[in-house]
């Protein structure tokens, strides 16, 4: 009988271990997709110029408290995103109880006047941010209604991307009346008529070349053939 109930208890034996080691993942599972153990305790920002801490805190929508595990990071991801100043964003688990949120904020490329106020564009013509006064150090483009889907906007970016430093230098701003009709004003009154986008490291570089001559106008719309007047 005390063999027969050794062979019993040995044979239940692996099957018992089995049902611990089960128990315990269980368990272990539970507490961390369950439970707030190990709950959101803190969201990190990370990369923030503009926004503040609390707008992305408040676009990720993660509750106090939530188990890491179970933060749906794409969502996350794509709630920060619909912020206008965001370009990029990532989202990670810093394990036990943090989020970790990094962002990536676009770049001004311009400001379009609009208003009395000044809409500040990214080199794709996307609006960021609207603000009451002009940023420093950010070049004027001049056109109706800036979006990353407006031939003029498109065309007052490409000239801004081909400008040399010295053009930069004297630029006052660009104007823009049609894709073909674009100009820049520059300090003192002068003009250069640059047409369309372009070919614009050759005007550019033609228009810089003669910065330095007489005469209020500087026509490169056909930069093969310069007129100054």
């Amino acid at each position: 009988m005390r063999r027969a109930r050794r062979r019993r208890l040995r044979a239940a034996l692996p099957w018992a271990v089995a049902g611990g080691v089960l128990a315990v993942a269980g368990l272990a599972v539970w507490v961390v997709t369950g439970t707030s153990v190990f709950g959101v305790r803190d969201l990190r920002v990370l990369g923030t110029e503009t926004l503040t801490v609390v707008q992305v805190r408040q676009a990720a929508g993660v509750p106090d408290g939530t188990p890491l595990a179970r933060v749906d990071l794409a969502t996350v991801r794509s709630q920060v995103a619909a912020l206008p100043p965001v370009d990029r964003v990532t989202v990670r688990r810093d394990w036990p109880r943090t989020l970790v949120v990094e962002v990536v904020e676009r770049a001004a490329a311009a400001v379009v006047p609009q208003d009395q106020r000044f809409a500040v564009v990214d080199d794709g013509g996307v609006v960021f941010r609207v603000l009451a006064e002009r940023p420093a150090g950010v070049p004027l483009l001049r056109v109706a209604e800036p979006a990353p889907d407006d031939a003029e906007t498109q065309a007052g970016l490409s000239v801004l991307a081909a400008l040399t430093p010295q053009l930069r230098e004297e630029l006052v701003d660009v104007v823009v009346d049609g894709p073909a009709q674009i100009k820049l004003r520059l300090r003192g009154g002068r003009t250069v008529i640059w047409g369309d986008a372009s070919q614009g490291e050759t005007k550019a570089r033609v228009a810089s070349a003669l910065l330095g001559r007489k005469g209020d106008t500087i026509d490169v719309s056909a930069p093969e053939v310069v007129t100054i007047g």
